[in-house]
């Protein structure tokens, strides 16, 4: 996973306790921003995905490259 992925990660990670808890008070909210919790996951899910999409992809072309140079 890149390190602009990562950020992104790490915020999505950071906005699912930020969904229950109010951080003005430290409490719990009476309500809990569903919305937040929710995208805050997606988010998660598809950042994996696609990270793990990219690292199959360059494993494909590296092993296509090997395959070329025992060939010949």
């Amino acid at each position: 996973m890149n390190k602009y992925l990562m950020v992104i990660f790490c915020c999505m990670l950071i906005g699912i306790p930020i969904a229950f808890v109010n951080p003005t008070e430290g409490g719990l909210r009476e309500e809990p921003i569903i919305g937040l919790f929710y995208v805050s996951i997606a988010g998660l899910i598809i950042i994996v995905l696609y990270s793990s999409m990219q690292t199959r992809k360059e494993q494909q072309r590296l092993r296509r490259e090997r395959r070329k140079k025992f060939r010949k």
